[in-house]
């Protein structure tokens, strides 16, 4: 199977590793004025989703998929409102717009490349991650016993910060990988289905 890893420079690079240590150490985005009030919790789950799609690596087919705009999208009921938006608004991920949708069925997430997979989806969760079976979908979710369930990325909370834990198995099921130095910003690893 022909990957593709996003190519960064080493500024680049470093700069997205500290953001994700800043949100893992700090509960959220870097504050840039004393006064600002600190970051809700999915305004923290919204900056780790877009640095989640940046640090992984895309099959080939994946990668060459065109100028189709690269989906973060949210199944189920929202939870992080505007935030999202915010976050990704004028980004781009090898050089393709980024673009959130809402999506309230399964099939529709076949055009996601990032699912976020809202807690008021727990009854569903086997049938949904029974439709997303290795297609290249990075799911990402924070209903308890997620990664374990199956999904790729668990959001836990930690004290007062926002934390990860990761399903490699179930990455690799999907043809897709996450960057090593994210993995040893993950509180677990899970390395078998």
């Amino acid at each position: 199977m022909i990957t593709t890893r996003v190519t960064w420079g080493p500024l680049g690079h470093c700069f997205w590793l500290a953001i994700f240590i800043v949100a893992g150490v700090l509960y959220g985005p870097p504050q840039l004025k004393a006064q600002d009030p600190k970051p809700t919790e999915y305004q923290v789950k919204a900056v780790y989703l877009f640095n989640f799609a940046r640090f992984v690596a895309w099959p080939g087919r994946i990668a060459a998929a065109g100028r189709e705009p690269f989906n973060v999208c949210v199944l189920g009921q929202d939870p992080f409102g505007p935030s999202l938006d915010a976050t990704v608004a004028g980004e781009t991920i090898d050089g393709v717009h980024v673009a959130v949708k809402r999506i309230s069925q399964p099939p529709e997430a076949m055009s996601c490349r990032v699912l976020f997979i809202s807690s008021s989806e727990d009854g569903h969760l086997k049938e949904i991650l029974t439709a997303l079976d290795k297609r290249s979908v990075v799911t990402v979710s924070d209903i308890p016993l997620f990664a374990r369930s199956g999904g790729m990325i668990q959001f836990l909370l930690e004290g007062n910060r926002v934390r990860f834990e990761v399903n490699v198995a179930a990455l690799d099921h999907a043809g897709l990988s996450l960057s090593s130095e994210v993995l040893k910003l993950a509180i677990n690893v899970r390395k078998t289905p």
